[in-house]
Parts: structure tokens; sequence; C-alpha cells
């Protein structure tokens, strides 16, 4: 089993944690709502940071199994977790090798967490896995600018922006790596999230939800 210590960053995840907090208050509490209503069943969540998505769950969810590599943000999203109203498990792991078994859960959740992974296509292949035929990936990312000099400037800003930003990259085309997957999306939406200003690269945002598609019969 690969050593999962190695994903630490300390810093960042106090500062992470103190802004999570804030921005809260101003959309992404709402975000969180819009992106977890109707779920219900067994889901899996990668990358649950703090934990600011568990008390937005609605109470069809039999259970929540929660992954998270980071240490700091971990402990938070355990004591999270113990206020939740649904039954949430947080998990020591990463993206790239989930828990669960082929096709376990009902539905996954990737929250503002693709950004980060070190491989997107290896995250969502797992999500994939885990996730019956038919299950529900919800997603909210903030992703690659639609506007070509925006894009570019992302581009850039990517040369330094992950050493700052435990690992977050700016300029990911999300959407194109879920379909690449093999999720079949169903809804999207398409907006502009700017917290604070200096959140301004990251302000391109996406919310939505797409499916596994169901095995086609021999």
């Amino acid at each position: 089993m690969p050593d999962k210590s190695h994903v630490h960053h300390p810093i960042f995840a106090r500062m992470y944690r103190r802004m999570a907090a804030e921005f809260e208050h101003k959309g992404v509490g709402e975000h969180r709502d819009q992106l977890l209503q109707g779920l219900s069943g067994r889901v899996v969540e990668v990358g649950a940071g703090t934990g600011l998505n568990f008390a937005h769950y609605p109470a069809d969810v039999t259970e929540v199994v929660a992954v998270e590599p980071e240490p700091y943000l971990r402990d938070a999203a355990e004591r999270a977790a113990n206020d939740a109203a649904v039954s949430v498990t947080v998990l020591d792991g990463t993206a790239d090798e989930l828990p669960g078994r082929d096709g376990e859960f009902d539905a996954g959740v990737a929250s503002l967490v693709l950004c980060s992974v070190p491989n997107p296509t290896s995250a969502l292949g797992e999500l994939f896995r885990v996730i019956r035929p038919g299950g529900e990936l919800r997603f909210y990312e903030h992703v690659r600018s639609s506007s070509p000099g925006f894009a570019r400037a992302q581009r850039v800003l990517d040369l330094v922006w992950p050493c700052f930003g435990g690992g977050c990259h700016t300029s990911r085309d999300t959407e194109q790596a879920i379909t690449d997957a093999g999720f079949i999306v169903d809804r999207i939406g398409r907006f502009t999230f700017r917290p604070a200003l200096c959140t301004a690269p990251v302000s391109p945002h996406i919310l939505g939800a797409a499916h596994r598609p169901r095995a086609h019969p021999l």
C-alpha cells in the first residue's frame, strides 16, 4: 500500500480552513446545497477538506464515506462528522485509490478538489469505478476560463500557483475530464464566483451532475 502521509500542507491547510469558513457565508454554502440536493443512498466524497459539505447532505443519504489525505484537514473533518445529521466516516486516503468495491456507491461527490489532485484522470477513473452503473457524480469545481486571454493567464499562473495553493491548479478543464472518464453530464451550470480579490484567478466555476452509464445488455 502506498504511503499517504506525503500529502501534507500544514501552512496552506490552516489558511484554507480560515478562508473556507469565511467563504461559506459568501455563497459557498448555497452552492453546497445545490450540489447535494436530492442525493440518496451511499455516497463517497473525494477530498472532504474540513467537512463543510457534511451539514448539507439530505436525510435520504444513508452513509457518506469521505476521503481526505491531509492530516490537519482530516482532523477537522472528523470533528465535523460527529455533528453531521447523516452517518459520515472520514478516512485517510487519496483520490486515485478510493475505498470500496466496483460499483459500491450510489453517488460520488467532488467538491473543490479536482483542481488539486495530482492526476485528475486517475481520480475520475476511480470515481467511475466505485459508483454503480446509473449512479451519479456531483461536481462543484473552479475551472479553466472560457475566455482565451484569461485561460492563457491561468496557464502561466499555474507555473507557481500550485506551490502556494496546496497543489491547486487554476486552468484545468474539469468538464472535459469528467466526460473523458466516461461520465455523461446531465446538467451543468457555469458561473463566476469571487468571494475575495485573491480568488480572481479561480473565479470561473462549474456546478452540476453526471452519471455513470448503465452497462448495455449483451
